[in-house]
């Protein structure tokens, strides 16, 4: 009984774990392309369109370098299996 408590708890704590990197990665994607000079792509990037293209440039963005990371974690923690 012990041991599916045990396993309860890490798997919660690794969902925990990965939705904090997403949204963090998420936040720093946001704070990069603040540089990003939208107007030469978009015509208006003020408009709400270019303000979602925006969100959604963080969101793919930020989403691809979480997703890296995450798997980073998990094949380092499978690292131990090895030995």
């Amino acid at each position: 009984m012990n041991q599916g408590i045990s396993d309860t708890v890490t798997v919660g704590v690794s969902g925990l774990l990965s939705i904090v990197i997403s949204l963090v990665c998420i936040a720093l994607a946001w704070w990069a392309l603040q540089t990003l000079k939208l107007d030469l792509v978009i015509r208006n990037p003020k408009s709400p369109q270019g303000k979602l293209l925006h969100v959604l440039l963080a969101v793919v963005l930020g989403r691809f370098v979480a997703e890296f990371l995450i798997d980073y974690v998990t094949w380092s923690q499978m690292i131990r299996y090895i030995f």
